[in-house]
C-alpha cells in the first residue's frame, strides 16, 4: 500500500492541479486585441455577434447578453414578474444565486428536495411545495447534467408557473437531442472562467417568448428603451431621445468580454468532447470502487459536465470527508464542494429556514466533492487524479 503525502509519503504528483480552469489560446487574445483597437469597447457589435451565436447553437429564437450568471438570474425574475410574496421553487444544491435572485425581486425562494442519484431537484418534490402563492421555478442543471425537464414543464403548465432554467452548468448538454438553451420558457448561463466557455465574467438569458424578451432587455439596461412600439410618447424632439419605462439595472456586458465569448464558441464542440472523454475516464475507474458513488444520468441528458462530483460513502471509509479532502490536497489535487445548502447558511437562517427541510440534498452534501475536471487536463492530469483517490480509499477503506 502507498503512503499517503499527508503521513509523510510521495505525492502522486509534483504540481498541484485545480478543479477547474479556463482555456484562453491566441486566437482569444487576438480577438480581444482587435476589438479593443475597434470603435467599440462596449455596447457595440461584438454583443450582437455573440447573441446571435447562442441563438444559433441553441435554436433559441432570442439572447440577452447580461454581465455575468446572477444578473441572468435576476433578470429572468424580472421578466417573470416576480414580486413581493411570491414563491420561486428552486434546489438548495446550487450556488447562492439560484435562490437570492428570487430576494432581489422580493419573493421567496421555496426549496425542494433532490434525486438521490441525480442530485438534480425532484419533480416530485417540486409539486409537494406548490402554493396559491408559487409563480416560478427555478431548475438547476447540476454539475452540467439537464433536469428532469419533461416532468417538470408538465408541473408548471398544469399550474401556470414560468420555468427557468438555470443553465450555468450545462452549457453543451442536450436533452432529448435539443440543446440546452431552447427549451423552457428562459435559461441563464454563466461565463465564468470555470465554466464550459469564458467572458471572464458574463452571462446571458436565451427565450422563444417575443414579450419575455423585451422585458429582459428593459431589466438589463436600466429599463430604458428608444423602440417607438414601447415608447409612451407619441412624438419625441430628436432622435437622441429615448424613455425610461420601468425599472431596470446596468446588466450590460462589453464589447471585449463578447469578443471572447465568440470566439470561446467556436471551441465549444472540442471543450464539450474533451470534457465527456475525461468523464468517461473517471467513470470506468470508480465504477468498482463501492466506497465512491458515481452521480447518474438520466437517459434523457447528453451532458457535457462542468463539475465531476465524486460522493464518499462514509459507512465505508474510516476518515471524514475533511479528512479525504486534505489528503487530495497533500497529493497535490485540489478538489472543492459544491455546494453547501443554500439555507444553510446565516443569511437564510435569519430568514427563518431551518435546517432539515431537504432531508436528502443534505445528505448528499456531507459526501460530495469536485475533482478536476476541464478541456485542458492531460491524460496524465486525469491519471494522476484518478491515481491519488486510488491511493487514498486503499488507504482508509474498512
Amino acid at each position: 500500500m502507498e503512503r499517503l503525502a499527508i503521513k509523510g509519503g510521495y505525492p502522486v504528483r509534483g504540481g498541484k492541479i485545480y478543479y477547474g480552469r479556463q482555456w484562453i489560446d491566441d486566437i482569444d487574445v487576438e480577438a480581444v486585441v482587435e476589438t479593443l483597437r475597434s470603435d467599440f469597447i462596449t455596447c457595440g457589435p461584438k454583443v450582437d455577434e455573440m447573441e446571435r451565436s447562442l441563438e444559433d447553437f441553441m435554436g433559441a429564437k432570442y439572447a440577452v447578453a447580461v454581465s455575468n450568471g446572477t444578473a441572468a438570474l435576476h433578470c429572468a425574475c424580472i421578466a417573470a414578474g416576480i414580486g413581493e410574496g411570491d414563491e420561486v421553487i428552486t434546489t438548495p444544491l446550487t450556488f447562492a444565486a439560484s435562490a437570492n435572485c428570487v430576494i432581489y425581486c422580493g419573493g421567496k425562494p421555496v426549496f425542494a428536495d433532490v434525486n438521490p442519484e441525480t442530485y438534480n431537484i425532484d419533480p416530485r418534490s417540486v409539486e409537494e411545495r406548490i402554493t396559491d402563492r408559487t409563480k416560478a421555478v427555478i431548475a438547476v442543471d447540476f454539475t452540467g447534467q439537464a433536469v428532469e425537464f419533461d416532468a417538470i414543464r408538465k408541473i408548471c403548465d398544469e399550474h401556470n408557473l414560468v420555468l427557468i432554467e438555470d443553465a450555468a452548468h450545462s452549457l453543451g448538454t442536450k436533452y432529448k437531442g435539443k440543446q440546452v438553451g431552447s427549451l423552457a420558457d428562459m435559461t441563464t448561463f454563466s461565463f465564468h472562467p470555470v465554466k464550459t466557455i469564458t467572458g471572464g465574467e458574463g452571462g446571458a438569458i436565451t427565450t422563444n417568448d417575443e414579450t419575455l424578451y423585451k422585458r429582459l432587455v428593459l431589466a438589463h439596461s436600466h429599463g430604458i428603451t428608444r423602440d417607438k412600439d414601447l415608447m409612451e410618447e407619441p412624438e419625441h424632439e430628436g432622435p437622441w431621445c429615448y424613455e425610461q419605462i420601468s425599472l431596470g439595472y446596468n446588466y450590460r456586458i462589453t464589447d471585449f468580454q463578447a469578443a471572447l465569448i465568440v470566439s470561446q464558441m467556436k471551441k465549444l464542440d472540442m471543450f464539450v468532447a474533451r470534457r465527456k472523454a475525461i468523464v468517461t475516464k473517471y467513470n470506468d475507474a470508480f465504477k468498482n470502487i463501492p466506497e465512491i458513488i458515481i452521480q447518474k444520468d438520466i437517459p434523457d441528458s447528453d451532458t457535457c459536465r462542468h463539475l465531476y462530483i465524486i460522493r464518499l460513502d462514509l459507512d465505508r471509509l474510516t476518515c471524514t470527508r475533511r479528512e479525504f479532502f486534505d489528503a487530495m490536497s497533500a497529493e497535490n489535487i485540489q478538489c472543492q464542494i459544491h455546494y453547501v445548502p443554500v439555507y444553510w447558511f446565516p443569511f437564510y437562517q435569519r430568514l427563518g429556514y431551518e435546517k432539515g427541510l431537504c432531508p436528502i440534498a443534505e445528505e448528499v452534501y456531507k459526501g460530495i466533492m469536485s475533482i478536476p475536471l476541464y478541456p485542458k487536463m492531460t491524460d496524465q492530469d486525469v491519471e494522476d487524479v484518478i491515481h491519488a483517490i486510488k491511493k487514498i480509499v486503499d488507504n482508509y477503506k474498512r
